[in-house]
This record gives C-alpha cells, sequence and structure tokens, in this order.
C-alpha cells in the first residue's frame, strides 16, 4: 500500500500535464473548462540526467523555465512554486539541502500544498529500491534546478 500511494501522485501529477495538453487542443475557442485528471504511466528516465528529471517530473507544474506556469499550473488550487527565485528568497544562496528534502518528502508544512508528489518513494519504486540511484537522481535534480536561478 505504501508504494501505491506515491505511484497514484505521480501519475496523478503526468495526467494533469496530459490533460492540460488535451483541454488546450480539444476544448473549443469560446469555451473555458478547467482541465481535468487522467491516469498516464509515469515515465522512466536516466537518473543521471537532472534536466530529463525535471522535463518528465516537475515541469508539466513547474514550468520549463520554473516559473510556476506549466500547463497544468491551471489545475492545482494552489499555484506552484516558482523554482527561478528559491536562491533570491533564501537571501541569495541557493538552498540545497531545502530542495533536496522537498523533492524527497514534499509532505512538509513548509511545502503548503499536497498537490506536489513524494517524489523518494517514487524514485526509490523507480530505482528498485537502491537507495543511491534515489540520491543521484535527487542530487541531480536539484543540481539542475539550481540552473533555473533568476539571475
Amino acid at each position: 500500500m505504501k508504494r501505491i500511494l506515491p505511484i497514484a501522485a505521480t501519475v496523478a501529477v503526468l495526467s494533469l500535464f496530459v490533460a492540460a495538453q488535451t483541454t488546450k487542443t480539444t476544448a473549443p475557442a469560446d469555451t473555458a473548462s478547467t482541465p481535468k485528471i487522467h491516469q498516464v504511466p509515469a515515465p522512466q528516465t536516466p537518473a543521471s540526467s537532472g534536466e530529463a528529471n525535471y522535463k518528465a517530473y516537475c515541469a508539466a507544474c513547474h514550468g520549463a523555465a520554473g516559473k510556476g506556469d506549466g500547463p497544468a499550473a491551471p489545475a492545482l488550487k494552489i499555484p506552484p512554486a516558482d523554482l527561478s527565485r528559491l536562491s533570491a528568497n533564501a537571501g541569495g544562496k541557493y538552498p540545497t539541502m531545502h530542495i533536496q528534502e522537498m523533492i524527497r518528502n514534499a509532505d512538509s508544512p513548509a511545502h503548503g500544498s499536497k498537490d506536489m508528489p513524494i517524489w523518494g518513494p517514487v524514485f526509490r519504486n523507480m530505482s528498485g529500491g537502491s537507495q543511491s540511484q534515489v540520491e543521484l537522481r535527487v542530487a541531480n535534480l536539484t543540481k539542475y534546478i539550481e540552473t533555473l536561478q533568476a539571475k
């Protein structure tokens, strides 16, 4: 049961992306509709690529540049965080440890919303239980998000 919930959360977020794309292409121009959640399988990405992980798991909500403007963002109750402002919001220093913890365990009061999946268990499941693969994925994803910081 513990493994099913993180996978379901991942599927839900990824399906928001698909729903947002589907809504944009199939809704009549004069009808405003809210994106719906459709279940889709989570894609497998290489643990070594922070960029590939970001595009697969984060960009649907946070947007390609991390500004919180992804195609699935309108379907969320609370807007996704602007990841390009993390350093600015932390006094000019990128909060590496905090970001790693948010990726591993987004189920905390500091996150502000249960919409974001807890990626740690999802990554562990994808990696066949290999903690080193999980840590590699989290570290590379954290480094990639650092590249999105506003200058």
